[in-house]
């Protein structure tokens, strides 16, 4: 049972550069982006009214007596404030809610990339780490595109002028403050080339966590049955114990950085007290003037913290990037440069020759397989259980490559046939077929939504699907449950048939799909499977025997290999392996 680690694998993965970020996310966005600046810029300009007015206040207004120049004064200061709100408004307005649409097109883009991966990569990947991977790793963009770039640009340009302006009032009052605040500066970069490597780490272990929670979930009966809630529950802790270890690593670092600014900053602040009471006393500074600064001062230093919470959001935002991009960067199944022929004239032809196959280097599943299904032919594998059956139906839906040998499809290398006109023509009916959460119409609609209603029903008494439905209220628009939880397996399994049935397919894919039926729906679907396979090139995994007696031709498969191979009669003349399976299974 897998147990959540922390893996060092993320600091072996290449990481995204805020470089590289700008030129593929931001900078197709500019005009937006540029839009966003110029809000902000107007926002911090107007923000310096305020200060420089205080002087104003203080050094002309107030000693003169001047209620005409306060009303002005006054005025002015209001108009800036409400020039503040109504940019801020329009930046969360044109920044925000563009962020927001891109992280949902980010998501479909991701999600889509999944989907063109072999099945070996989800055979390899638990669905809820994907899940994660397209629903979490995305959002940090946010800050890419959102207010977080643009505010972190703003801070700058007005911590920038600030400076400027403070130098031009007092040069020392202002070094007073920028040294500490300097050293602010490379303590908080520190911290950002720290903390990023444990933002990656937490969206893996999020993943794990996740991915065991869904399958936790999927499971809760088995959980149940065996007792295991104890179990299930340590497990789950340990993950989120994972979790807050990471979190705790990453707040220590932001707590560092908090502290010192504290601690910087009120150093900062000490110093223009003193060199500004110093100032004030010697007559060289106006009450007017000291305000001022005061407020400046505020106004250079506001950004600089802003900046350094905004930094941790990008780093944040670049470590899920990074997963992305790891992702959006494997190869799909599409992208095999020698797939390059497209089937024409379809007939559904199927030739093995001399193939074999390993999952893993050395341990050889399958070994020199050699067997033509002719066009409108019934192939049945038999065997015991890991024999290699279903790896053959695997190789034969393109689901797996075989390590050696040939396959064909009418006549051309199925290895270099584009997948998508060959699985046009394939349908797939497995032991224990998925269903969807929606009605029993939406789940055999599914290859063929814009089927008609003919169609569909032609569908459902072929796979005797009506036999059952007809005795629900709602019919076709019963609600399944998720998985078909709701359904018996034998009904379960005549949906998935009456699904091949609709999509018409020209091969047809059988494994072990009579395995879950009583007697009486056994006999019900060996019917409809006669019409299913009628013909259609048809690979048929048995377990049961009994089901295959018709067949063109039975391959015996036993440790990877064909032991035997015969129609039915001649495999139960020739008394071997065959005829021992079979008259086993008579007597039960």
């Amino acid at each position: 049972m897998q147990h959540f680690k922390e893996t060092s694998k993320a600091k072996t993965t290449p990481k995204i550069t805020l470089k590289q970020a700008f030129i593929t996310i931001i900078w197709p966005r500019r005009n937006l982006v540029f839009l966003g600046l110029l809000l902000i810029i107007i926002r911090s300009l107007s923000g310096f009214v305020l200060p420089l007015q205080s002087k104003v206040l203080l050094d002309e207004v107030v000693p003169n007596k001047d209620f005409s120049q306060l009303y002005n004064l006054i005025g002015i200061v209001i108009a800036a404030i409400l020039v503040q709100a109504i940019t801020s408004f329009l930046l969360t307005k044109v920044l925000s809610i563009q962020a927001q649409y891109l992280i949902s097109e980010l998501r479909a883009q991701v999600q889509k990339k999944v989907l063109s991966l072999p099945i070996s990569f989800f055979d390899n990947t638990k669905s809820g780490a994907l899940v994660s991977r397209i629903m979490s790793d995305v959002e940090g963009v946010r800050n890419l595109i959102g207010t977080g770039l643009v505010q972190l640009v703003g801070g700058s340009f007005t911590a920038i002028l600030t400076l400027i302006i403070l130098l031009r009032m007092n040069v020392w009052m202002t070094l007073s403050t920028f040294v500490p605040l300097s050293i602010f500066g490379i303590v908080a970069l520190k911290a950002f080339k720290y903390i990023r490597p444990i933002f990656r780490a937490r969206g893996k272990i999020n993943a794990e966590v996740k991915g065991r929670l869904t399958e936790t979930l999927a499971g809760v009966r088995v959980i149940k049955a065996f007792n295991a809630e104890e179990q299930e529950s340590k497990i789950f802790e340990e993950g989120v114990d994972n979790i807050f270890q990471n979190v705790k690593k990453s707040m220590t670092a932001t707590a560092i950085m908090t502290s010192s600014s504290t601690f910087l900053i009120g150093l900062a602040t000490t110093g223009v007290m003193g060199i500004g009471g110093y100032y004030m006393m010697q007559g060289t500074m106006t009450y007017g003037d000291f305000l001022q600064f005061t407020f400046l001062l505020a106004f250079m230093v506001a950004p600089i913290v802003q900046m350094s919470n905004i930094g941790s959001q990008l780093t944040e935002a670049l470590a899920g990037l990074d997963r992305t991009e790891e992702l959006m960067n494997m190869a799909a199944e599409d992208d095999d440069e020698n797939r390059t022929v497209a089937l024409e004239n379809f007939k559904g032809e199927i030739e093995f020759k001399d193939v074999s196959f390993e999952y893993e280097d050395g341990k050889p599943v399958l070994q020199h397989i050699d067997f033509k299904a002719a066009s409108g032919s019934v192939i049945a594998l038999v065997g015991s259980s890991g024999s290699g059956k279903s790896t053959i139906a695997g190789l034969s839906a393109t689901f797996l490559n075989p390590n050696s040998g040939l396959i064909t499809i009418d006549g051309e290398d199925l290895s270099k046939v584009k997948l998508k006109s060959f699985r046009k023509h394939l349908g797939v009916v497995l032991q224990d077929e998925f269903l969807f959460e929606g009605t029993i119409r939406e789940n055999i609609m599914f290859p063929r939504p814009n089927a008609t209603e003919a169609q569909l029903q032609a569908a459902v008494k072929a796979a005797y699907v009506n036999e059952f439905t007809d005795r629900f209220d709602d019919g076709l628009e019963t609600l399944i449950g998720e998985r078909g939880v709701k359904l018996s397996g034998g009904q379960r399994q005549r949906i998935a048939i009456a699904r091949a049935i609709l999509a018409d397919p020209k091969i047809i894919i059988l494994d072990e799909a009579t395995s879950n039926l009583d007697t009486e729906s056994e006999a019900l679907i060996q019917k409809s499977l006669a019409e299913l396979t009628k013909n259609r090139t048809t690979i048929v995994i048995a377990h049961r025997l009994s089901t295959i007696r018709r067949a063109d031709q039975i391959l015996v498969i036993e440790a990877g290999k064909i032991a035997e191979r015969g129609t039915h009669d001649e495999l139960i003349a020739s008394q071997g392996r065959y005829y021992d399976l079979y008259t086993y299974q008579a007597k039960i």
